[in-house]
């Protein structure tokens, strides 16, 4: 059985040879740079440039040296893209350890020593990185003041949103037909080069891209107190998402196994809004999109990463025609690995959860990551619907040998009981 066929038979319920592990093909299955350079160094691997590829959290791209010393079975598609030297710059991480960035990022220090990212119009900082911060906040809103009057020009604002400017695909690249051409090309060469699970990733935040577009107290208020501005904004917003979900599905969709969009409901206890308040704005629109998706490549499996405590919103999740669930964070209420594989064994594929990311990792000791590792998957295994990643992105203060016996406890897991 290789990768992809592991990944797959998983995610369709049944027990594969092995349990399909993932690092490295979505953010929150990733690693941040500056412990990614300490990993390597750990390992005794060749010295290679660290390219970090997601600035604001200052993610690392895993080598495929690393990605086969801990048999992974899943990859992100944008591994198909930026393999050229002319298409990464020299930066600096916060520790001191250079690295490099995609070329097209336009980070730059201003006169406070701030490294900061500006919108198109080179004036407009949306994004900053002070002295002693290991990732970028936010800085600028589009929708923070006069919502109303600027839905129509959503689609433009992309490029002032720190995320969808800085990570969101194309990259450099446009929503056009050279774009998707250039995206096309890539994948197709990505998936003749590997028999491991490509993931590709869209997004197609509805409720969190609210959050940044509006800011959070806004964006809570809104929903509340203006449920017809809300509408006609997500309106708007799933017009612009089903129109390059499209285009990219139409580009990819043949080369990917797994579509993953993005968006963040949960909360430690509980999910940021009710299910009442799901159902009316976001279930429908998910569907919708989820879909699509579906038309275009019947088998694909649709993934959605959603951190928290989200419970109380899978059944409709499932409802809507989601496949698989990211990064499971069984530290929050309800979320334990014994109530949600009881509750929805064979409606749903748990990617994720296979080690506390908030305290075992980075504070235990290798024993204790080997124990939280087998407790996790001597629940989450049996019957499939499973592939191993730890909970969230593994953070730059994270121990080196903790990461190894992470790892190397999913192998011993392996030959002891598969």
């Amino acid at each position: 059985m290789n990768s992809r066929e592991r990944v797959l038979t998983s995610m369709n319920y049944q027990q594969p040879d092995k349990v399909p592990i993932d690092f490295g093909s979505y953010h929150s299955s990733s690693i941040m740079a500056i412990a990614y350079a300490k990993l390597r160094d750990y390992l005794g691997l060749p010295k290679k440039p660290i390219r970090v590829y997601d600035i604001p959290q200052q993610l690392a791209i895993i080598d495929d040296d690393v990605l086969d010393r801990f048999n992974v079975d899943v990859i992100e598609l944008g591994r198909g893209f930026n393999n050229d030297d002319a298409d990464w710059k020299e930066w600096v991480l916060p520790d001191g350890t250079e690295c490099l960035i995609p070329v097209w990022v336009d980070v730059e220090k201003d006169a406070d020593g701030n490294w900061v990212i500006h919108g198109p119009d080179r004036k407009t900082e949306i994004a900053i990185q002070k002295p002693g911060m290991v990732y970028f906040d936010q800085t600028y809103y589009p929708f923070a003041e006069d919502p109303a009057e600027k839905i129509d020009q959503l689609e433009e604002l992309f490029a002032y949103n720190m995320w969808t400017a800085v990570v969101s695909p194309p990259g450099p690249h446009q929503w056009n037909e050279e774009g998707m051409r250039y995206l096309a090309e890539g994948a197709k060469k990505l998936r003749e080069s590997t028999d491991r699970a490509i993931v590709g990733i869209y997004g197609g935040s509805i409720f969190e891209v609210g959050q940044m577009f509006f800011r959070n107290d806004n964006w809570y208020m809104a929903l509340a107190a203006e449920p017809d501005l809300i509408h006609r904004w997500l309106d708007k917003l799933v017009s612009i998402h089903l129109k390059r979900i499209n285009m990219f599905m139409d580009a990819v969709g043949p080369y990917i196994d797994v579509y993953l969009s993005s968006d963040d409901y949960g909360m430690q206890t509980g999910p940021q809004i009710s299910p009442a308040m799901f159902r009316e704005f976001f279930k429908p629109r998910h569907k919708m999109m989820w879909d699509l998706v579906k038309s275009k490549k019947p088998d694909i499996k649709v993934k959605m990463h959603s951190c928290g405590s989200i419970n109380a919103l899978l059944p409709d999740m499932i409802d809507a025609g989601l496949d698989a669930v990211n990064p499971v964070q069984t530290n929050c209420k309800l979320m334990e690995p014994e109530r949600l594989k009881s509750q929805f064994k064979d409606q749903i594929t748990f990617w994720g959860g296979g080690c506390n990311t908030q305290y075992v990792l980075p504070k235990g000791t290798p024993e204790e990551v080997r124990e939280d590792v087998f407790r996790n998957l001597d629940i989450f295994v049996p019957q499939g619907g499973y592939v191993f990643q730890q909970i969230h992105n593994i953070q730059a203060d994270v121990p080196p040998e903790n990461i190894v016996a992470m790892f190397d406890a999913v192998a011993e897991w392996n030959k002891l009981n598969m």
